[in-house]
């Protein structure tokens, strides 16, 4: 039996490994006919779990493609038992340019699930992964990092469920993962991410932050290999004699309403504590600067949450509505 999409002459069911492309058509203003070739790889091996890895959900976050370039480059088929779907770049527009959002239509593909066949490229791309990538998967791994806006302590993500059986494989995924922190985050609420889908889709489902501001962190890009690994292990599709996490998350955290420290005002960012360090709620998280009048002194921002800092600013400018700082509470497994 064969199972081919169209607009790619990938095999899914087929034994192996296969590197092509999804093609997606776009006729922009230099080219009538042309197409999107979306990097798509697939390595099977007889019957087992389906895991579908996706990078380049933000064309600024770059360890997760890295990480998916080398699998597709180096896994053995012949080590695999099941299936691995892998998109490394999966947003190419944003990717080539190292955009978080799409230069064709401005939009984030991560807020635009669950997509629309018959939208602008960015939405046809999320309905591709919904409609056509989802079903075939068991398992889903996103992974991003800070991207250009923010650098973030590398960590695992929980995406919350309401399906406490899928919650509990989804927070053992997570352990297994492995990284220095887990944290639980609903992006304020908002269902319309990758990650959101996929569990609403009923998938064990990853996602990971590592790094950011734009570049490659050895340190969080470490995290990322050594990540994805225990998770190919967890699921037995890899086999792997290398010491694994123990299939709970350590150092559990979560973003509450009070995580995210906004800016009020337009100026330079300077922040008062470094990645990991612990606050308290009314501590100093970091100052607004207005360079353009001296006379005025730096606005202070102030922690609202007890926790660790998780995530910081860049670059330096913001205006009103930035994120400057975040705060990772606490909490329980439970």
């Amino acid at each position: 039996m064969t199972k081919t999409i169209p607009g790619s002459d990938i095999d899914f069911d087929r034994n192996g490994k296969q590197v092509g492309f999804y093609r997606l058509p776009y006729s922009g203003h230099d080219d009538a006919w042309g197409v999107l070739p979306i990097p798509l790889a697939v390595i099977k091996n007889g019957t087992g779990p389906t895991i579908l890895l996706q990078g380049g959900n933000h064309g600024d976050e770059y360890e997760g493609p890295i990480t998916l370039g080398e699998i597709i480059r180096e896994l053995d088929p012949a080590t695999v038992s099941g299936r691995l779907i892998i998109a490394p770049a999966i947003n190419l527009p944003a990717v080539n340019d190292g955009l978080r959002v799409s230069p064709i239509d401005g939009l984030n593909f991560n807020r635009t699930f669950p997509g629309d066949p018959k939208g602008s490229t960015t939405l046809q791309l999320s309905a591709f992964v919904h409609d056509v990538l989802f079903p075939m998967a068991d398992i889903f791994v996103d992974l991003h990092s800070g991207g250009s806006s923010l650098s973030i302590v590398p960590s695992a993500i929980i995406e919350p469920s309401d399906n406490a059986e899928l919650a509990g494989r989804i927070r053992k995924a997570v352990g297994a993962f492995g990284a220095p922190m887990s944290v639980v985050i609903s992006n304020r609420g908002d269902t319309r991410t990758s990650t959101a889908a996929a569990v609403q889709a009923g998938l064990v489902t990853v996602g990971t932050e590592m790094g950011g501001c734009g570049t490659v962190s050895p340190k969080a890009l470490d995290v990322c290999r050594r990540g994805v690994g225990n998770l190919l292990h967890h699921f037995g599709i890899v086999e792997s004699s290398a010491a694994q996490a123990s299939g709970e998350p350590e150092h559990l955290h979560e973003l509450g309403p009070a995580a995210h420290i906004l800016s009020e005002d337009t100026g330079v960012f300077e922040p008062c504590h470094l990645l990991g360090d612990s606050l308290r709620a009314g501590d100093v998280a970091g100052r607004v600067h207005c360079l353009s009048d001296p006379r005025r002194p730096p606005v202070d921002l102030i922690s609202s949450a007890d926790g660790v800092l998780y995530g910081l600013r860049h670059p330096g400018q913001v205006r009103p509505g930035n994120c400057c700082a975040v705060i990772a509470s606490p909490c329980s497994p439970s």
